[in-house]
């Protein structure tokens, strides 16, 4: 679409919106014989009529209505853009709140937050800790951060980690005592720390795939939590198996303290990804954070 076309659109929304070419014209700084004259080029070219004109109101014909829903929110989004380009001109200030699981917050947000704050000092940020996947938009808060197969259509997403797996793990001490299991299903002999999930209530079947097979164990043991940590703990601890990201687990594996099993048995899944609503009135100091959390490839991952 040429330039001028786009010149049109705005008048015609200009004249929808005001319901009347001399507020308009006014509006933008034209003659109402030239605004009226755009607005029969631009019918013209499109073949359709998007005013009703009589001597006491204009109103949009269907046609007319249907470039107001759908192209008006995008003219409305490029102004807003603009305007907040004006916060560039001092310190971006504002709040941003998100809702996040403890894990991410502790491997994926606190890492940057240093740095981030030390550049914008007047942006504030409220930190949500909760497992369940929570309403972003009933709920106010500007975006949550989800695996990748948890972004809803109606998300728009910004990835913030290359592919996660999640990794079965248990200390070496409890090894001895119980041998290590083959395939998922020997899981069901062994004392498994489970994590009960607030959005359903249910407790989390561990997932597992291979060669296209995929398999769910309804674990069972000794302890049940509703945070990812306390499992950890409890692991380490020498109280049974426990399932959890890979990056809960890393720092252990790499001293000795956990001891991966089932390794081939686990898939890496779609990693974290930053999601908001699709119509997000983006501020300046919410784009500063998304640029500030994207994951580019080559970058070091969370692990």
């Amino acid at each position: 679409m040429s330039r001028e076309n786009f010149n049109d659109l705005i008048a015609f929304l200009a004249v929808a919106r005001e319901k009347s070419f001399t507020r308009a014209a006014a509006k933008l700084g034209v003659s109402q014989s030239a605004l009226s004259h755009t607005i029969r080029l631009l019918e013209e070219r499109l073949g359709l009529r998007l005013l009703t004109r009589t001597t006491r109101s204009v109103t949009p014909t269907n046609a007319g209505d249907y470039l107001i829903r759908n192209i008006g929110p995008h003219f409305d989004q490029i102004e807003s853009q603009i305007a907040s380009l004006a916060e560039l001109r001092d310190a971006p200030s504002g709040m941003i709140r998100v809702t996040a699981t403890d894990d991410v917050i502790a491997y994926l947000l606190r890492p940057k937050m240093e740095q981030f704050l030390k550049k914008y000092p007047d942006i504030k940020i409220e930190i949500h800790a909760d497992l369940k996947l929570v309403d972003i938009v009933a709920e106010r808060f500007d975006a949550g951060i989800r695996l990748g197969e948890q972004v809803t259509k109606e998300m728009t997403s910004v990835p913030l980690t290359p592919d996660i797996r999640f990794v079965v793990v248990g200390t070496k001490s409890y090894f001895r005592k119980n041998p290590k299991p083959k395939v998922p299903h020997d899981l069901l002999k062994h004392r498994c720390i489970t994590m009960r999930l607030p959005t359903h209530g249910g407790i989390y079947a561990w997932e597992f795939e291979k060669d296209g097979r995929d398999v769910r164990v309804r674990v069972d043991g000794p302890l049940i939590f509703n945070s990812i940590f306390p499992v950890r703990d409890a692991c380490l601890d020498g109280l049974g198996l426990a399932h959890m990201p890979e990056m809960v687990a890393e720092k252990y594996i790499a001293d000795g303290r956990l001891v991966k099993v089932l390794q081939d048995w686990c898939p890496y899944w779609t990693g974290y990804h930053l999601c908001f609503p699709q119509h997000h009135q983006n501020s300046m100091p919410f784009s500063l954070f998304v640029e500030e959390m994207r994951y580019e490839a080559g970058t070091p991952s969370v692990s």
